[in-house]
């Protein structure tokens, strides 16, 4: 098999170990109202939101180890054995009874998530090198987008009498678990040059470089802001659309979901294939169609917040979708950027840092969502805040300056 066929077959496989990644986060969303009447303990908003938060905190302060483990030792071995854990974690949330149960399954689900995606987006950049990266790892994310859809219908599972939540969780690990064992085969790891020079370091000092660098320090920042509404719209918007607009679970978590996913898995083609063309003009194509997405997230956190004033569910889903373009935008490109500004060894390190930025704070906004809530305050004020985070994060790219050049890039101007 030649090296660009085999690049696109590690796309390929990696495509249902992402949508498993995400289906598993969104079930839980999805399912939100039928967990909380089965589980006692969870009686009030704020709970759910911790519930939420534990995941996301163990995920980021995993996420780091994640990435240089991955950077040091072998991705494949990294991504499969995540998938296996967190499979099996999947699964035994199905059997859960009570609410320190589902905590202690959250935490662990965390930790074992949080291996894979710094692992599987530094696979495919050392596989796609330049000119297809962008999308690449655009089709990768589509995956995500898919499990996110995906787990958008499992309210009707749940709502189902002869169902439930619990046998989607038994389902999606079994699934997880099955295709763990092929994908370990598989997956490749790739050929190394002999005249390559590896620079070995310590976890502190690889963490230490990234940090002592001004872009990264911005791309960090860039990519953390936006994920405080990111999450907020993944784990809380189908309930907030079945208590804003009173309609049924299963309708709100596909309102929720799929309409905003579709425009990001066309958001992330687009743009991923716009960024790799951009990027034969200017070395800064692809922050320029990333600070283009982000700049469509504006409109769009403004108008969901105030579409309850309006009373149609269509506004909201309307400006969900023009969210999820922008974000497709945003999402292909993230890890395109960090190649051009760390060393291949330090990719994943550094996606795994940049992780544990985003998911931390993630973790905040779901809590702190859940109190606001409780305290009725009003989703435009929240929503707005979010659409003001967008404008700076606009800024905050667009400072970014690339230090390493893609192969078939324009060269780096200073």
């Amino acid at each position: 098999m030649n090296v660009q066929r085999h690049a696109w077959l590690i796309v390929a496989l990696l495509i249902p170990v992402a949508l498993l990644n995400y289906l598993d986060r969104q079930m839980l969303a999805a399912m939100k109202f039928s967990v909380m009447q089965d589980i006692p303990g969870i009686d009030q908003e704020a709970n759910w939101g911790k519930i939420l938060a534990l995941f996301k905190w163990t995920y980021a302060i995993l996420s780091p180890i994640g990435g240089y483990l991955s950077d040091r030792f072998s991705r494949r071995h990294v991504v499969a054995g995540s998938l296996f854990v967190w499979s099996f974690i999947t699964w035994t949330t199905g059997h859960v009874q009570t609410y320190e149960q589902l905590l202690w399954t959250r935490a662990v689900m965390g930790i074992s998530e949080a291996l894979y995606i710094p692992a599987a987006l530094a696979l495919i950049a050392d596989f796609h090198n330049g000119p297809t990266r962008s999308k690449a790892v655009g089709l990768h994310q589509m995956g995500i987008y898919l499990g996110v859809i995906l787990g958008g219908f499992s309210g009707y599972a749940a709502d189902h009498p002869d169902l439930g939540w619990r046998w989607a969780f038994d389902l999606c690990g079994v699934i997880g678990l099955l295709y763990s064992i092929p994908l370990f085969f598989l997956l490749k790891n790739p050929v190394v040059s002999a005249d390559a020079v590896v620079v070995k370091q310590s976890p502190w000092k690889a963490m230490a470089e990234l940090l002592g660098n001004r872009s990264f320090i911005l791309l960090v920042m860039y990519f953390t802001l936006p994920a405080l509404a990111g999450w907020v719209v993944r784990d809380w918007m189908p309930a907030i659309l079945k208590a804003e607009f009173g309609i049924g679970q299963g309708k709100a978590g596909v309102s929720a979901t799929l309409y905003w996913q579709v425009a990001a898995i066309f958001g992330a083609i687009i743009g991923g294939s716009l960024a790799d063309r951009w990027m034969r003009r200017s070395n800064r194509g692809r922050i320029h169609v990333s600070a283009l997405g982000m700049a469509m997230i504006v409109p769009a956190m403004f108008g969901v917040g105030f579409s309850p004033q309006t009373g149609h569910l269509s506004v909201a889903i309307a400006f969900l979708i023009l969210f999820g373009l922008g974000w497709g935008f945003f999402d292909c490109n993230n890890m395109p950027i960090l190649c051009q500004i760390a060393r291949p060894d330090l990719r994943a390190t550094g996606y795994g840092l940049m992780n544990f930025a985003s998911i931390s704070c993630g973790g905040f906004a779901d809590y702190g969502f859940g109190i606001l809530r409780d305290h009725k305050v009003p989703l435009f004020g929240i929503f707005g805040i979010f659409a003001s985070v967008a404008v700076i994060s606009v800024i905050l790219v667009l400072l970014i300056r690339p230090q390493h050049a893609d192969a078939g890039a324009a060269p780096i101007s200073h």
